[in-house]
């Protein structure tokens, strides 16, 4: 296993990248990952060649690596959710075979000058807002805020948030069922105070996903969402046909 192909064909590094990824996708170092000087020596290179090797492997998040800490091998993302899916984490966490609710942080009647103008409203038209922390298993996973007008929206000033959908509700409730939307979604570092609000460490990153929801060609929802990036997968498709496309950060989905 240790064999490296020493004729200058392909540099060690890459190779021992490669070996190690086999070996982590089989399972090998789920309780622990091997330290620098054991590995150099299983191989029989230098350090640096290690350290080139698990660089690699961290850049693409294979590994984490923590200050002070052994690197240890990335968990799986529990949530993966295709790429360009007007989609709903509620539906989402229970797909994964997770138990989800979510704590009711905010559900009130406000305004948001800010707000009414990307949903095309007067800044001072009232709107329904709805923030919870949204939770998969016992863990954090995002913190998701909503504003809808509160002309249609008012009704689900009654609905119980803590495990149901915004989008079942708002359907059951007034007829109203989303059925375009645009996102933008960025890789963001949290802040403290949204990190202590997901649970999650310094190293880990998140999604910020700001979406306009619309029905029949009205806006109706406009949404920040935070996801734990660790916890958080986002897929696209490709063909041999129609090959890979980038929207930007502009895109139209249809509701799935």
């Amino acid at each position: 296993m240790g064999d490296l192909d020493r004729s200058g064909g392909q540099p060690l590094w890459r190779q021992l990248q490669e070996r190690l990824l086999v070996r982590i996708r089989a399972g090998e170092f789920d309780s622990a990952f091997p330290g620098e000087l054991a590995l150099a020596d299983e191989y029989g290179v230098s350090r640096q060649t290690v350290r080139q090797a698990l660089r690699e492997l961290r850049a693409d998040g294979t590994l984490i690596a923590e200050r002070g800490r052994q690197p240890r091998v990335a968990a799986a993302a529990e949530i993966v959710q295709p790429l360009g899916a007007l989609y709903s984490l509620f539906a989402a966490v229970e797909a994964a075979g997770l138990d989800q609710h979510s704590v009711v942080r905010r559900l009130d009647i406000r305004a948001d000058a800010v707000v009414a103008e990307r949903l095309s409203l007067e800044a001072s038209t009232p709107l329904l807002y709805l923030e919870r922390l949204r939770l998969a298993g016992n863990d954090p996973l995002a913190v998701d805020r909503v504003w809808l007008p509160a002309e249609v929206a008012r009704p689900l000033l009654d609905a119980d948030f803590q495990h149901t959908s915004l989008y079942g509700e708002l359907h059951q409730r007034t007829g109203i069922r989303l059925d375009h939307g645009e996102e933008q979604i960025r890789a963001v570092v949290p802040t403290r105070a949204e990190r202590t609000l997901l649970g999650c460490g310094e190293t880990v990153g998140a999604f910020s996903i700001g979406r306009l929801g619309t029905s029949a060609g009205t806006p109706v929802e406009w949404r920040h969402t935070l996801v734990r990036g660790d916890r958080f997968a986002l897929t696209a498709e490709f063909s041999g046909r129609t090959g890979y496309r980038l929207l930007g950060s502009r895109h139209l989905a249809k509701l799935g």
